[in-house]
């Protein structure tokens, strides 16, 4: 499948990863999967690059895994190549938006829910069809959707494989907005401009917290960071100055 791939473009401080499968609905194939962590390390290490957006191609998200190389996924059970590919996405250090159009089902849904945030289109729908196909969903992911959604939604969702619209995924924290489809560009566009022009301290810390990836030992570093680089001093200089911060900061090498 040749033109199957993950296409990567650069705007600005902001990183797009687009999901392309024509044909498939932008399912992920084998190599799709072990290209995705290829990708997120070289942008991961990119100073430039202040916050990333996953999306698909064509008014579709992603409709899940390519079904035609199913046994390859199977064998591996939790050490699958999708859950690795989920895992790094989740370990990104950086913001992470998922605009999502249309189909957004199984392996589409597990790429989304590793996001930090979802903003969808009102064409957008989600489902995870474990239970359509004979499959037990990995257990981090499982997890990883519970956490987001609550046990009851997640239950929902893996005991039905029913599609939910972009409302209900609103509802229960699955998307985090939901818009009409022609304003979802310019809104992910003002989302990740704000975000990446933020303390990058302050935007790294906070999801470093929030994800549970910190000891006190870590925070305390976070901590000192804040004291060491001037991040604070500079911010509250320009809100007595009612003018734009100069935030400076960016992650010390091997941090």
């Amino acid at each position: 499948m040749a033109d199957a791939e993950l296409v990567v473009e650069v705007a600005g401080a902001v990183a797009t990863v687009v999901i392309r499968n024509p044909g498939r609905r932008n399912a992920m194939t084998p190599a799709m999967w072990r290209q995705l962590p290829v990708l997120l390390d070289g942008l991961d290490a990119d100073p430039a690059v202040r916050a990333l957006v996953l999306t698909g191609a064509d008014g579709t998200f992603c409709a899940g895994a390519d079904l035609g190389d199913l046994d390859e996924l199977l064998d591996a059970g939790d050490d699958s190549i999708a859950v690795a590919a989920e895992e790094r996405l989740a370990r990104f250090a950086k913001p992470t938006v998922a605009a999502v159009r249309g189909a957004c089902v199984g392996g589409g849904c597990q790429l989304a829910v590793a996001c930090d945030l979802r903003i969808a289109a009102d064409d957008a729908r989600f489902g995870v069809p474990p239970a359509r196909l004979g499959l037990v969903y990995p257990a981090p992911t499982t997890r990883r959707l519970a956490r987001l959604v609550g046990p009851s939604a997640a239950k929902h969702l893996l005991f039905t494989s029913e599609l939910i619209d972009a409302e209900r995924a609103l509802r229960i924290g699955l998307a985090d907005e939901v818009l009409p489809g022609a304003d979802l560009a310019a809104r992910v566009d003002g989302l990740t401009g704000a975000i990446v022009a933020r303390s990058q301290l302050s935007v790294a810390g906070a999801k470093e917290i929030i994800d549970g990836r910190a000891d006190d030992d870590r925070v305390a570093w976070w901590h000192r960071q804040v004291r060491a680089s001037g991040e604070a001093r500079e911010g509250v200089a320009a809100y007595h100055e009612r003018r734009a911060p100069r935030f400076g900061w960016t992650p010390p090498a091997g941090r």
